[in-house]
């Protein structure tokens, strides 16, 4: 059967790259994409996701600011090892 059919550009890309690549004919190349595609299972959507949120509260055992002083206290480990780093890296090359 003949059709005339308007094929969007970068569907057109693809078949062109396809028949580069498996070095068929674009007649060949079109005909097996659209078997593959239309005898593909269809996709059933499924039922929307559903999250129930429950209020677990605060654990008082957790300060807040203590979150910010840890990481604080990390930006300061990792300052001093820097500056540690770099000193020896100094005193090597004045050796």
């Amino acid at each position: 059967m003949r059709s005339t059919l308007t094929i969007d550009p970068d569907v057109a890309q693809l078949l062109a790259q396809t028949v580069a690549r498996v070095k068929k004919p674009f007649k060949q190349v079109v005909n097996e994409a659209l078997r593959r595609g239309l005898s593909a299972p269809e996709i059933v959507p499924s039922a929307p996701f559903k999250v129930t949120p429950y209020a677990l509260g605060w654990n008082a055992a957790l300060d807040p600011a203590g979150f910010n002083q840890l990481a604080d206290d990390f930006a300061v480990d990792d300052y001093i090892e820097l500056q540690r780093r770099l000193s020896s890296i100094e005193r090597a090359k004045q050796s």
